[in-house]
């Protein structure tokens, strides 16, 4: 079940690009071919963008798409479906697939099913080292040679705990301009754990997982990408102290990106005092302290964008007691509602509304596009720009409904909350993927 891919001409009209004033944008032959108030064009296909905010379309650095081998969880034609729903039009897939995505043929079986998908873009990202195992290199070269033109490396879900490994990887990379993206965990002081280490921890009797094995990670590798010169990238920031170690770190000019991802912008640890494993995740959730450092990261631009770890979970692995769940959250539906709420519903209408969807751009279009090399993403909406848009209604609340979500899992943590903005359309190269909130198949 595929997308139309027939060549067609639309007219969307009276859209507010970036929250600013209405007009028109004429989208044929994949790209932007006019923006202007009044625009016509005979036989287009008219779209009503009124009241609508047009932003470019969204890109997802780290989303788990688990197929190959997972997929009663999530299939990359599920997946994509979320993304377009969530206004998406890249998505970058992460490696801990089964057979791992460490060679060539297997990212460029994940690159070719999200082609034939035809929703979103899926570019894989291949792992570091040979089946996630931290003990030697995977086939970087061969990865990045192969039809997926694979740019960015994750053991995501594991740490690249040896230092010279990681070292040899980033060297590795650096011939191609590619990054690694780094897990960061120190596996002997997170060695069993199971939320974050502090009172709530302690008080439930669960093992608890220190800031500092994060830290201390980050703080070693941006030490190994300064000496090399190489593009480093550290998912799921989680704790206050790692905000200021890349701050540090980008001021003395190494090579560091950093993600946040939604449920970490607005969740805390004492959401494990109802034992309900939708909230074990990994990096876990932490104090407000953190919650608060990583908003102020996101809006000063220590930390590059917002990446969703969408995570889906068949039931079995989550509906279970907390110690056996497996960690993760669905995120790609979500993002942009969440951090809609986190950076200022209250500007919505307001003289600031333009700069915090500028900001919402950067975070999560621009931003991870240009980390990716993902050059048809990622563009200001202007005449000549591909035609890769999301057309949002920041008007609308909507209640979260696990079931009515279009991922294969059901493991939300935002089940029943009300949330702002839905996504009324999603252009991929001018075709559209969701129109009126739903797929076009």
């Amino acid at each position: 079940m595929t997308v139309r891919r027939t060549p067609v001409t639309i007219l969307i009209r009276n859209a507010r690009v970036l929250g600013g004033e209405p007009t028109d944008l004429l989208l044929r032959d994949g790209v932007i071919a006019e923006i202007g108030a009044g625009l016509t064009a005979e036989g287009a296909e008219v779209v009503d963008g009124a009241g609508l905010v047009a932003l470019p379309g969204l890109v997802d650095l780290h989303t788990h798409l688990r197929e190959p081998g997972r997929e009663d969880a999530e299939t990359v034609y599920t997946g994509s479906r979320a993304a377009a729903l969530g206004g998406y039009t890249a998505v970058c897939a992460m490696a801990n697939t089964s057979p791992v995505a460490d060679t060539a043929g297997v990212v460029e079986q994940v690159y070719r099913l999200g082609q034939e998908a035809g929703l979103v873009d899926v570019q894989p990202i291949g792992a570091v080292t040979v089946g996630l195992a931290g003990e030697r290199l995977a086939e970087l070269g061969a990865m990045a040679d192969s039809a997926a033109r694979v740019r960015v490396f994750s053991d995501d879900g594991f740490c690249v705990a040896d230092p010279r490994l990681m070292r040899r990887a980033l060297e590795y990379v650096k011939a191609f301009d590619g990054v690694i993206a780094q897990h960061a965990e120190e596996p002997r002081l997170a060695q069993g754990a199971q939320m974050h280490e502090g009172d709530v921890s302690a008080r439930l009797g669960l093992t608890g997982w220190p800031a500092v094995a994060e830290e201390s990670i980050i703080a070693r590798d941006v030490l190994l990408a300064g000496h090399v010169g190489a593009r480093l990238h550290v998912c799921h920031v989680s704790t206050a102290g790692s905000v200021e170690i890349i701050r540090m770190a980008k001021a003395r000019g190494v090579r560091v990106t950093a993600e946040v991802t939604p449920h970490h912008l607005l969740l805390t640890h004492e959401k494990a005092e109802s034992y309900d494993p939708v909230y074990k995740v990994n990096p876990p959730l932490r104090t407000d302290a953190d919650v608060e450092a990583l908003r102020e990261g996101l809006r000063d631009g220590t930390i590059d964008i917002v990446a969703t770890d969408h995570a889906p979970h068949a039931a079995e692995d989550k509906e279970c007691e907390w110690a056996y769940a497996r960690p993760g959250m669905l995120g790609l539906e979500t993002a942009l509602p969440i951090v809609l709420d986190v950076l200022g519903e209250q500007s919505l209408g307001t003289p600031a509304e333009p700069a915090m969807w500028a900001v919402i751009a950067e975070r999560m279009s621009y931003a991870p596009a240009r980390i990716a090399g993902l050059d048809g993403h990622g563009n200001a909406l202007t005449a000549g720009a591909p035609a890769n848009l999301t057309l949002v209604d920041p008007t609308v609340r909507w209640s979260v409904d696990p079931t009515g979500l279009a991922s294969l899992s059901h493991n939300t943590p935002y089940a029943g909350m009300t949330v702002p903005g839905r996504i009324v359309a999603t252009f991929l190269r001018g075709v559209p993927t969701v129109l009126d909130g739903k797929v076009q198949k």
